[in-house]
């Protein structure tokens, strides 16, 4: 009955949260103090994060990660109001929404990148969700509800996260008797909402952007309220937005000198690359075409990206070729990816491998260019290669899960199932999955392969990752 009517991420916020708060809230001295440790929200983050990551709509798109993250980064590198690790990733949905979950893991929908008209329009949101964090409306929410209303906490997360449409979601939440609760949740968090556009602006004008993005952005949306089914965007339905709320915001920001603040290239590309894989591909290469046609687009470069992506995915790899030539005029690691993607795609694996390489070469620090070299070589039946250069790249990035992962396919590749199912433990490991790490360690020792001291480095970890496992145990 219950997995009729809850999607798996529903279940599992409905399971952690009573685990996580099971230990006893400390008493509340006043509206500010915290109901859940630091340690706590950060815990009960990571276990949603790991349904999300499993959710198709997830978006493990290293640029377009990387992205998000600089830009996140440029906000938060200005909060010293609470020191916070924060993440920030994509959900491929085409609904105007972002979202933050406990511990500072903040989600972006795909429709707000596309639907915003600046780089400053995103970062008011973003820098609106990381004031969610730093000033910890959700422990406080946490704290004011207390323990008796865990299932509308829940209820209240699902709302944000998981909702996008889902029926189901509505469902669940009349068969709790939760949608009044929810209702009253949102209108609790309504003075939260004022507080995060005040340290959102703040934010926006110490990183360098525009704080007027943030009321031309929430101005933009309530004209549009209209034209949603459900009578407004998700992002108003989750954040409540009055009229109210945006005079202060222009009250605030009335005073500020004007800045025009160009857009970076990255962000008009990410918004290119994401709009070319949304529709069929010829509806993609429509789009580009007739952009260009009417000269309707904020970047031409961006637009043209757009266009050999889109053509590329149509596979029309003449007129892709031709169309890329322009656009590798305009320096870029995300358009020599392209390029690099193109020679795959095409099926030319020896360009492909020299593609990446003169890439590498000109930008070292991109992972997308690197995840592509190493997929290309293994294609190209080159596990050793590949090993060499994870082995280097791990000396920079050791919490990079996926690149335990291609370690693994390259074991695999070359026979070696000791260090195939190591290096997958590994890769659990990095991604939170505690049981599965332990499993891939177990099944390594059984594989009567590797020496007495290959043997023993993994006896240690095993024995450490067991540790760990019920230290975890324990704290639920």
């Amino acid at each position: 009955m219950l997995q009729r009517l809850f999607p798996p991420l529903l279940l599992l916020i409905l399971l952690c949260v009573p685990r996580v708060l099971a230990q006893g809230l400390p008493e509340l001295g006043d509206v500010s103090a915290a109901a859940i440790t630091p340690a706590d929200e950060r815990r009960l983050g990571e276990s949603i994060m790991l349904e999300i990551r499993r959710d198709p709509g997830y978006l493990d798109d290293a640029e377009v990660a990387d992205y998000v993250n600089s830009l996140g980064g440029r906000l938060t590198a200005r909060s010293d109001a609470f020191r916070q690790e924060f993440e920030f990733f994509v959900m491929r949905d085409p609904q105007i929404n972002a979202f933050a979950l406990p511990g500072g893991f903040i989600g972006i929908n795909s429709g707000l990148l596309l639907a915003a008209q600046s780089e400053s329009e995103v970062a008011g949101v973003v820098g609106h969700e990381v004031a969610h964090v730093t000033q910890r409306h959700i422990a406080r929410m946490i704290g004011q509800q207390g323990q008796n209303q865990l299932l509308s906490i829940a209820a209240l997360a699902v709302a944000i996260l998981a909702a996008r449409s889902n029926s189901q979601i509505g469902e669940a939440a009349v068969v709790f008797g939760q949608a009044g609760i929810v209702q009253s949740q949102l209108n609790f968090t309504r003075d939260n909402e004022r507080e995060a556009d005040r340290i959102g602006l703040q934010l926006l004008e110490g990183a360098g952007l525009d704080p007027r993005g943030m009321a031309v952005f929430f101005e933009r949306l309530q004209r549009a309220t209209r034209i949603y089914e459900g009578g407004a965007p998700s992002y108003l339905r989750t954040h409540p937005l009055t009229f109210e709320r945006i005079a202060d915001i222009q009250n605030r920001i009335e005073n500020l000198p004007y800045r025009q603040i160009p857009d970076s290239l990255d962000f008009q590309l990410i918004r290119a690359k994401l709009r070319a894989e949304t529709g069929t591909p010829r509806d993609a290469v429509a789009f580009f075409e007739t952009s260009f046609t009417e000269r309707k687009f904020l970047s031409e470069t961006a637009s043209r990206y757009g266009l050999v992506a889109s053509l590329i995915r149509a596979r029309d790899f003449p007129r892709a070729q031709k169309e890329i030539a322009p656009l590798r005029k305009t320096p870029s690691p995300i358009i020599e990816n392209l390029a690099c993607q193109l020679a795959v795609a095409a099926g030319d694996s020896a360009n492909a491998v020299k593609c990446y390489q003169d890439a590498r070469r000109a930008y070292p620090a991109s992972r997308a260019l690197f995840y592509g070299h190493a997929e290309e070589l293994m294609r190209a039946r080159q596990p050793a290669a590949v090993l060499q250069m994870i082995d280097s790249q791990l000396r920079t990035q050791p919490s990079d899960s996926r690149l335990y992962r291609l370690q693994a396919q390259a074991y695999a590749a070359q026979g070696n199932r000791l260090q195939q199912h190591r290096a997958q433990g590994e890769a659990y490991f990095r991604s939170g999955q505690l049981g599965a790490a332990v499993e891939q360690m177990q099944i390594a020792l059984k594989t009567g392969e590797g020496d007495f001291y290959q043997l023993s480095a993994i006896e240690a970890r095993l024995r450490e990752l067991r540790r760990m496992q019920l230290e975890q145990e324990r704290k639920r």
